[in-house]
């Protein structure tokens, strides 16, 4: 179709970049003594770019034709016979890059005040990390992909490294090295899968035929770098450690987007290109992601500290997107996109949550608290409705996703499908206990005293992800008019293949 503004993506997926541009512009421009100032106009001029890549996104989801399997907006210039800049949008990334546009103001927001070293830097990083992911779920092409793949891990590195915990270094380094280690094997991959077919294009290799000999070590290649992102157990340490030491916002992209690239990959070249390999590892990715599911979530019932426990928690609903996607059917995958949205709402909220509480009290150990809801109502509702929907309250988004994955994932395999719902009455232990201990009882500990409930600005931070939430709850439809045509394009390669 007719993009409604010619270059729409380019300019959706290089704007933050620009506006990160703007920012050194700006601060070379000014005196150095103009500190203050300089950090001011750093969050404005940051927090306007990420708001205006917001609206183009809107624009991009209002032209986007929703019944079309094709990708659309699409844009391509050969440089290399083997090698474009090609870019394009189906109904399954489309909504991964709003997604990312949704949740990098919030970001900008939540740094507002809580971020007092190198502001400058700071909002530069999370716009350059907005302009790599973005790129990641537009890239048509396989180098192109793996240059904004790869490109995401620095500003991320220097996010956590820089602005983290004081174990930052130690969680920056490792987080580094878990994902690039994994990655080196896809690169290789990636050069072998050109040789044969003699283009980069996806949307081309995505129907190459490729040697049954071979399928089986190029499928394990690209799973060795997407398990590590997700990250599926037992590759997944690199997270709760890279989640404790992140700032508040690096914790909401890596939850919120960051893991989903594992998922999108999976999907966009596990799935299509390696179809008879995928359906010979299915029986092994179900059986590491029912353990990540059972075992990350009691570890997480054995947490004392917040976010370690939300951490660990990512990593068990990551295990039902695994085997949504390995299920191979139209509802294990269509969960499994579900899944990763739903996830990217209430994930980023509850480190959102606390973020609150940390702003105020500088600690996040569970038995510091107790008996918030007497000093912060408004803030208890708003951590109630997420903790219910990471559980998978219906009417909320996490049961739409959990619900389908499981349907898909007992036509694929009735044992995997009865012991992933043990992590489902798991979930609701850690989830539901944490709630009682932080929110309940009596106030014991006067520190807790004499600190306000939320702000405007946090009021306006959590408002679109309540809607969010809500929304996807009550109207799934809004996803699956996205998604539909393009999951079932992709089951439909899947099984045409492997037959059934």
């Amino acid at each position: 179709m007719s993009p409604v503004i010619p270059n729409l993506l380019s300019i959706i997926t290089f704007l933050p970049l620009v506006g990160a541009l703007a920012i050194l512009g700006v601060k070379w421009a000014s005196r150095k003594d103009d500190t203050t100032v300089i950090e001011r106009n750093a969050k404005w001029i940051a927090l306007w770019t990420t708001l205006a890549t917001l609206a183009l996104n809107v624009v991009l989801l209002t032209g986007f034709d929703r019944a079309s399997t094709d990708y659309q907006f699409v844009e391509k210039i050969q440089w290399f016979s083997f090698l474009s800049y090609h870019m394009g949008v189906d109904g399954i990334s489309v909504l991964f890059v709003a997604l990312t546009a949704l949740l990098m103001p919030l970001c900008i927001l939540a740094s507002w005040e809580s971020v007092k070293t190198r502001v400058v830097e700071y909002m530069i990083a999370f716009l350059v990390l907005e302009t790599l992911v973005i790129g990641v779920f537009t890239s048509l092409d396989l180098f192109l992909f793996y240059v904004f793949f790869e490109g995401g891990l620095v500003p991320m590195f220097l996010i956590i490294g820089i602005w983290g915990g004081k174990d930052r270094i130690y969680a920056a380094y490792k987080f580094f090295l878990y994902t690039l280690l994994g990655s080196v094997l896809m690169l290789a991959a990636m050069l072998y899968m050109v040789g044969v077919a003699g283009t980069s294009d996806i949307p081309t290799l995505s129907t190459f035929k490729f040697a049954e000999a071979a399928q089986s070590w190029l499928w394990f290649a690209f799973f060795a770098s997407f398990a590590v992102k997700m990250p599926m157990w037992p590759v997944h340490t690199w997270l709760p450690d890279a989640h404790v030491q992140a700032p508040t916002a690096g914790s909401v992209m890596l939850a919120g987007i960051l893991l989903k690239l594992g998922g999108y990959g999976f999907i966009r070249f596990n799935l299509p290109m390696f179809p008879l390999a995928s359906e010979m590892f299915t029986p092994f990715v179900l059986t590491l992601s029912v353990i990540a599911i059972v075992v990350t979530s009691l570890i997480a019932f054995r947490q004392t500290d917040i976010k370690k426990l939300i951490a660990y928690s990512s990593v068990a609903h990551m295990g039902f997107v695994t085997m949504g996607i390995f299920a191979g059917n139209q509802a294990g995958v269509q969960g499994a996109v579900y899944q990763m949205i739903s996830h990217g709402f209430i994930s980023g909220a509850l480190f959102l949550c606390v973020g609150v509480v940390y702003d105020r009290w500088h600690t996040r150990e569970i038995a510091f608290y107790g008996g918030l809801t007497k000093l912060m109502p408004h803030f208890a509702f708003v951590f109630l409705l997420f903790t219910m929907a990471n559980v998978g309250l219906p009417g909320t988004s996490g049961f739409v996703g959990e619900i389908l994955t499981m349907t898909g994932l007992y036509q694929a395999s009735t044992w995997a499908a009865l012991v992933a719902a043990l992590g489902v009455i798991l979930s609701a232990m850690y989830a539901l206990t944490l709630f009682k201990k932080v929110m309940y009882g009596e106030v014991t500990n006067e520190a807790l005293k004499g600190h306000p409930d939320l702000t405007l600005r946090e009021k306006i931070i959590f408002a679109p992800l309540i809607a969010g939430t809500l929304l996807l709850g009550i109207y799934p439809a809004f996803v699956f008019d996205f998604t539909t045509a393009s999951v079932d394009a992709v089951v439909a390669t899947y099984r045409a293949v492997i037959g059934g």
